[in-house]
């Protein structure tokens, strides 16, 4: 298993699998109501069986090249997560997302794990255009997206429902050559 430090602070990414079930489901406890917000996930994961579910779910994606899910650790605890919620090597298309406990919001930690996520999609397996989707409601997602140097494409109106209500969803992206030129302009800066 791998551990990719997110600074000095304590924080690692990992990869989140199926043994992981019960300290998933112990984290979604923990902050099902704000996690659930703007997302879906603690629905999935209600019991030890869906939580395992859930997991396995995105190891077959991993198993065909097609998603992966990474926890985020900080102090040795599980607080969020980071995905691929697809993957296209072929197309050269992602769509990266997140969730986090309150505990560890504002922390920078969803920056810096997606950070890792892109680099490698975009200098290991070529990936052209990396997404992100978020609730037009979802004022942190977004801020996520600015931070990470994403361009706003647009809105698609009433397009996800959620708890009953219909969500206007904003599409943002980042191209490969966009991605390594603020990479370059940060490093020099």
């Amino acid at each position: 298993m791998f551990a990719k430090s997110l600074g000095d602070d304590h924080a690692e990414l990992r990869p989140l699998e199926p043994w992981n079930a019960q300290e998933y489901l112990a984290h979604i406890d923990r902050s099902r109501d704000h996690i659930g917000r703007h997302i879906p996930l603690p629905e999935r994961a209600t019991d030890l069986a869906s939580a395992r579910a859930f997991l396995q779910s995105y190891a077959d994606k991993k198993a065909t090249d097609s998603g992966s899910l990474h926890g985020i650790w900080a102090d040795g605890t599980l607080v969020g997560g980071v995905l691929f919620r697809s993957f296209d090597a072929a197309a050269g298309t992602c769509e990266v997302g997140c969730w986090l406990e309150e505990s560890a919001v504002g922390r920078g930690l969803v920056t810096r794990a997606i950070r890792v996520l892109v680099d490698w999609a975009v200098d290991e397996r070529g990936i052209h255009r990396v997404e992100w989707q978020a609730s037009s409601a979802n004022a942190e997602s977004i801020k996520v997206a600015e931070r990470l140097g994403m361009v706003r494409e647009g809105v698609l109106r009433e397009s996800y429902p959620h708890r009953g209500v219909r969500s206007d969803m904003e599409l943002w992206s980042v191209l490969a050559p966009q991605w390594r030129a603020r990479r370059e302009a940060a490093r020099q800066g």
